[in-house]
């Protein structure tokens, strides 16, 4: 089956979230059954490659500005029949949530949710996104979304729709990471104060730093995102420049070893829809503190992860204190949060987003062999 894949993000652009990964884990599973294209939005030095079987063409300017993002919207309907394809898939993404692509398609069209918060980009911009995503909803049937918090959303839109849940998984290989002496507090993501909290972050960490005193372990910061400049000169009005490390992008089994040797990885986020980073850091044994905000209770709660009331900059410094200080707790939060970890994994997601396509197909040639 000929599979065009409107990923949005691709996983090789700096900054891309874990949106981009579910995409990257789950076409290079499907690949060897399948064809698949995934058009992604521009970005500089993008270029079209084939890897692990999947054929990823960025479309639109390469500018690195915002104009990037949007014009992938603007161009996915001439990108759309340029592509032949038997299914068409759409990753949501910002601003907009929708593409609107089954107004381009007469194939069947399957919406996979990992973001849903054009309101908030609203409040952000002072534009109207949050009415164009509840204009795009009505045109999808079927709906992906990685978790129940986010389908339950869903539903309220779109009650007639099928929505389907399927998480978002972990590398194999995050498991083989041994358990290390904790050296650092941590900090993996977007650097971006918006949804993923920087500010927050280093607010709660200068208060955890007043608690522990000499105690205090440094923050490695891991990521690229549009608001490190912003976030870097915050650390100097905080005077925390000696406490904090920033390390840029870093990736696989490295990733996995920092996190692996973390008293904590910080998830200060003010909004998710999943929330990778809570199960990749479990599943190397590390706690997660966060705050209780969208489906983190349903991913990383099983764990134990230490979900903190919003945003409560207190209580937040206040776990950190307690994690650093009491081994006893860190010990109890790596061992349950690895073993909760281990239901996420990609091979069975894969199989089961699989599934979703398939039956998509066959209800769409149902409805077809039906009108004639």
């Amino acid at each position: 089956m000929r599979i065009l894949h409107l990923a949005y993000e691709d996983p090789a652009q700096p900054g891309s979230g874990g949106g981009s990964v579910r995409t990257r884990e789950i076409n290079s599973r499907l690949s060897h059954q399948h064809e698949i294209t995934a058009l992604v939005a521009g970005y500089p030095g993008a270029k079209p490659r084939v890897k692990n079987g999947v054929h990823w063409v960025p479309i639109g300017p390469r500018s690195g500005a915002k104009i990037d993002r949007l014009a992938y919207f603007a161009l996915l309907g001439p990108a759309i029949r340029r592509h032949p394809h038997d299914l068409l898939v759409e990753d949501f993404g910002a601003p907009f949530s929708v593409g609107f692509s089954p107004l381009f398609t007469r194939k069947p069209v399957v919406a996979s949710v990992q973001w849903l918060f054009a309101s908030q980009m609203r409040h952000k911009y002072r534009l109207p996104f949050d009415w164009v995503e509840r204009s795009g909803l009505r045109l999808y049937n079927d709906f992906i979304a990685v978790s129940d918090w986010l389908a339950n959303a869903l539903r309220i839109q779109r009650p007639d729709a099928t929505i389907s849940t399927i998480p978002n998984g972990v590398e194999d290989r995050a498991f083989r990471v041994e358990p290390m002496a904790p050296q650092h507090l941590l900090f993996v993501g977007r650097l971006d104060t918006q949804q993923k909290g920087c500010d927050l972050l280093l607010e709660s960490v200068a208060r955890a730093g007043a608690l522990l005193g000499a105690r205090m372990p440094p923050l490695v910061i891991v990521g690229d995102g549009p608001d490190r400049e912003a976030i870097e000169l915050r650390v100097q009005l905080l005077g925390l420049a000696d406490k904090v490390e920033f390390r840029g992008r870093v990736d696989g089994i490295a990733k996995f070893r920092l996190m692996a040797s973390a008293y904590a990885v910080l998830m200060p986020s003010r909004f998710e829809t999943f929330g990778m980073v809570a199960v990749e850091s479990q599943a190397v044994g590390a706690p997660v503190i966060a705050f209780d905000v969208g489906p983190l209770a349903e991913v990383a709660g099983g764990g134990d992860a230490l979900l903190i009331r919003p945003f409560d900059l207190d209580a937040f410094a206040k776990a950190v204190a307690e994690v650093v200080t009491n081994e006893e707790l860190a010990v109890r939060l790596r061992h349950s949060g690895r073993s909760w970890a281990r239901k996420y994994d990609w091979d069975e997601i894969a199989v089961r987003q699989e599934a979703c396509y398939m039956h998509a197909v066959a209800r769409s040639r149902s409805v077809r062999a039906a009108a004639l």
